[in-house]
């Protein structure tokens, strides 16, 4: 027996935060992707078995400023997350624009 109550999560953004386009949905999907730019940081360093404060020293920043992106209480600059995936992990930062 399927469960009427259920819905996908698509259909909960939109009941909740309108659709794509909207002021408020718009401003949701931005918060969104600076959690997860956070989360993806800090699932990182715990793969790499780094510390934040092992992470903030190759970057050249503070482990208070690492531990305000991990859990989204601040925003990560571009300049800084490309310092903390070039110089803390070794990798490259690749942004997108979609229009």
């Amino acid at each position: 027996m399927k469960n009427k109550n259920l819905t996908t999560f698509a259909e909960h953004k939109d009941r909740h935060y309108g659709k794509l386009g909207t002021k408020k949905r718009d401003e949701y999907e931005a918060g969104y992707q600076i959690f997860k730019a956070g989360v993806l940081i800090q699932v990182k360093r715990l793969e790499l078995g780094m510390t934040q404060a092992e992470l903030a020293e190759k970057a050249g920043t503070t482990k208070s400023y690492i531990s305000k992106i991990e859990n989204n209480l601040k925003e990560a600059r571009i300049s800084t997350l490309q310092k903390i995936v070039e110089l803390g992990f070794g990798g490259r930062l690749e942004v997108s624009i979609k229009l």
